[in-house]
């Protein structure tokens, strides 16, 4: 990686890490904010959540397309200034009508930003540094995600409306940074994809190109059987079940999320040294079988509820093992997209796999608060339980269609080095051989 690309890509951090601190002044209180503080009811600010998802799957579709044509910046420049301007609407808004209006505004664009700067640091590292990369971004969106939402916490009042209308403001702001800070990347002129999977060339529709892939079909569909079993779950079912089933205070639910975000921050490095020379598609695996265990210490917190202290601890300990997954996850979800994709379509594979978690995003927590509204826990947890199963199986058979080279580009790397330094030597061998000796 060149020295123009790594002060490229440190920008584009340090910009997302700042809307990540920015959104989580409004993340934790946006249900509130519309139901209570707005007078709205509990039924309108399910309406603002789900038309958070609907705009997004409204707009990815094209969204992959435009970064393809016209470069990554201008859309991540464009989706910047829609979320600032969705997220000032929703602390000004006082009416149904506007509420949902901004957040349409704000949801198109967060889902225009999340590939477009994906885009940008795939353009910005090559397959061998794209782990890391990715999983810097992870590592910044939680933390900026959890110090904003600690500041939110200090800063609020229920009371007070415009000190809702101060958060939403100080997220706004955020975005504009984050737009302005890209604007002024210098990218290179082309992406930097090596080892694409082979396309039809006669081929000219980025989305038939997609479906014919079956590498990237079967991750689409690992892709949403995870975002369902794990994310989806996190604001609905999962919390359903902490607080109806193991009987804990929203207060402790509180430490639990936090758990989530501590194990990410304090493992992410530590688990990118033990992953990232590993088979990707068995680090997938290993995460299936990681929130098998969690999907069944939630469980086990259910049954208990003589030893209070035990079911707080064992849920406490689900959120913090999906903290450890997602750390797994970070540095081979997004990167294997990239290696998948052809050097003109990596906007719209980045794109088409951000509508798949759009799509489990949506479909989860309308399964997950369907089933617990029901009272179905026991059915809830063993449906789980198989998906997470289903991670492992389906991480394994995507592997036998992965190359050595996009399963294990570290490996692969370091193996065509020392075949070229064998060849090289060799060659260096024949020619000495050669050389006649002076009498």
């Amino acid at each position: 990686m060149t020295t123009a690309m790594g002060a490229a890509l440190r920008r584009i951090q340090l910009g997302n890490a700042l809307s990540a601190f920015g959104n989580g002044f409004t993340v934790p209180f946006l249900f509130i904010y519309v139901a209570q503080v707005r007078d709205l009811g509990a039924s309108t600010a399910g309406i603002v959540l789900a038309t958070f998802a609907v705009a997004a799957l409204a707009v990815l579709p094209f969204t992959g397309r435009a970064i393809d044509r016209r470069g990554p910046l201008p859309v991540a420049v464009a989706g910047t200034v829609g979320a600032a301007i969705g997220s000032l609407g929703l602390g000004l808004a006082d009416s149904e009508l506007l509420v949902i209006s901004a957040a349409a505004a704000f949801g198109a664009g967060m889902a225009v930003i999340q590939p477009a700067l994906a885009t940008m640091i795939v353009w910005c590292s090559t397959t061998t540094t794209r782990s890391r990369a990715f999983a810097m971004q992870f590592f910044l969106n939680n933390l900026g995600l959890g110090v904003g939402g600690l500041l939110a916490g200090q800063l609020v009042d229920t009371s007070d409306p415009s000190s809702f209308v101060r958060l939403f403001a100080i997220e706004a702001a955020m975005y504009l940074v984050l737009g302005a800070t890209v604007a002024t990347v210098r990218l290179p002129r082309a992406p930097k994809v090596e080892d694409p999977v082979p396309t039809d060339p006669a081929s000219k529709g980025g989305w038939r190109t997609l479906l014919g892939d079956r590498a990237m079909v079967q991750l689409c569909v690992l892709g949403f059987v995870m975002f369902f079993a794990c994310y989806g779950q996190f604001e609905s079912g999962l919390s359903a079940f902490a607080v109806e089933v193991t009987r804990i205070s929203p207060a402790m639910l509180g430490i639990a999320l936090a758990a989530n975000t501590a194990a990410i921050v304090l493992t992410q490095f530590v688990v990118l040294k033990l992953v990232e020379r590993r088979r990707r598609s068995r680090v997938i695996a290993l995460v299936g079988l990681i929130w098998t265990v969690a999907w069944v210490a939630a469980g086990v917190s259910g049954l208990v509820p003589g030893a209070h202290g035990v079911a707080t601890a064992l849920l406490i300990s689900t959120y913090a093992l999906f903290g450890v997954g997602e750390s797994m996850l970070a540095p081979t979800m997004a990167p294997l997209v990239a290696d998948l994709a052809p050097a003109r379509l990596v906007g719209q594979y980045n794109s088409a796999f951000a509508l798949v978690k759009q799509l489990a995003l949506a479909v989860g927590p309308a399964a997950g608060g369907l089933m617990a509204g029901a009272g179905m826990y026991v059915a809830y947890i063993a449906v789980l339980i198989v998906c997470s199963l289903g991670i492992s199986v389906l991480a394994l058979r995507l592997g036998r269609r992965l190359t050595f080279a996009q399963d294990n580009p570290l490996v692969a790397r370091d193996r065509e080095r020392a075949r070229v330094r064998k060849a090289e030597k060799a060659s260096e061998q024949q020619q000495s051989e050669r050389v006649p000796v002076a009498a």
